[in-house]
């Protein structure tokens, strides 16, 4: 296991939170596909433990199983073996692409997981409405979803992941179909959000200096099948630029273990 140790980080510390219990908890998880006697193993014995608070980046390569372990986090599938444990209650999702509601206007696709949520009718508007704000959207509550561009759409999305009330977001590579200025604004904006709101935020890419930029703890899967083959704890202050020496000198790294998981898994 290795280490990047520089200066203090400005996020919301989990070094001191040693006692508390996990926001997330998957221990010894294998997930495999298809009948018994022919299945394909996905992940294995994955065993991981999500601090309160904590910002982490699943790295890995193309078909790892990154998906399939958040989308076994959120519950929308169970492991063939172990256990996932969400103590909050469920966590929210967002998705790579926004999957807003497009006869919805921005405003009404929040409200709707509001109501999903709970949330009584009255409240529903005024709290879309701070939502959008929140997102850096004010205003743009009656758009339709082909009025806004693809930076504004994920905007969205991520103010109705928000609306579900959980301290918990998971994010499944949500930055990955947009050009890198646009990507780039968003960072600074989960970045943000994460800290005034002290989420855990499971995030899922293949970008190396994504994942540099923005977590407190990467950890690089495997190949097919995925397993915890190493992990780093990033203490860099935020904000970072992704474009900094040290993120890049940090990427470079990591970078070097993923290609080595990919020649293994070509060896295979």
């Amino acid at each position: 296991m290795s280490t990047a140790l520089t200066t203090p980080n400005d996020a919301p510390a989990v070094a001191d939170r040693a006692d508390a219990s996990p926001a997330v908890r998957i221990a010894g998880v294998h997930k495999s596909f298809g009948r018994p006697g022919t299945a394909v193993p996905v992940l294995d014995d994955i065993t991981l433990d999500v601090a309160p608070g904590e910002f982490l980046c699943l790295l890995g390569a193309s078909g790892c199983g990154k998906s399939t372990l958040l989308n076994l986090v959120a519950g929308l599938d169970q492991p063939t073996a172990g256990s996932i444990e969400v103590p909050g209650g469920r966590p929210a999702l967002m998705f790579q692409e926004h999957a807003l509601f497009p006869w919805l206007t921005a405003g009404k696709n929040i409200e709707l997981a509001l109501r999903l949520n709970g949330v009584p009718r009255a409240e529903r508007k005024p709290e879309a409405e701070r939502l959008l704000e929140l997102v850096r959207l004010g205003g743009s509550y009656g758009k339709r979803v082909h009025e806004l561009s693809g930076g504004m759409r994920q905007r969205v999305a991520m103010a109705r992941a928000l609306a579900q009330g959980s301290s918990v977001l998971l994010m499944d590579e949500p930055f990955a179909a947009l050009d890198a200025i646009t990507r780039d604004v968003l960072h600074e904006e989960i970045t943000r959000i994460w800290q005034e709101r002290r989420l855990t935020v499971l995030f899922v890419t293949h970008n190396v200096r994504e994942a540099v930029r923005l977590a407190q703890r990467v950890v690089l899967l495997s190949s097919r099948p995925g397993r915890v083959a190493r992990e780093w704890q990033i203490d860099l202050p935020q904000p970072r630029r992704i474009e900094s020496a040290c993120v890049a000198d940090l990427s470079v790294e990591i970078t070097e273990h993923l290609r080595g998981e990919i020649r293994r898994h070509g060896q295979h």
